[in-house]
């Protein structure tokens, strides 16, 4: 079983990265975006068989080390 934890930085909270991405592209033509946020996505071949179960763990991992709870917002789901 495989989840997928994606963390992004929670709303309000400057996004350096998300700016500079957002000000290529518009250097490189594709202008009229909106705001662009960067965050990561991290995928976990779990042991468990059940998707509830690994979601859980996930959830578990998330919040011990894969995001920092203070800035950032996680959200795991089973991957296929």
């Amino acid at each position: 079983m495989k989840i997928r934890v994606t963390v992004m930085l929670k709303d309000g909270v400057l996004d350096p990265q998300g700016k500079a991405i957002g000000h290529a592209l518009d250097v490189l033509g594709f202008h009229g975006l909106g705001e662009v946020r960067a965050g990561k996505v991290i995928e976990i071949e779990m042991p468990q068989t059940d998707a509830a179960e690994a979601v859980a763990k996930g959830e578990d991992m998330a919040r011990a080390l894969l995001a920092n709870l203070v800035i950032e917002d996680f959200v795991v789901e089973a991957a296929s």
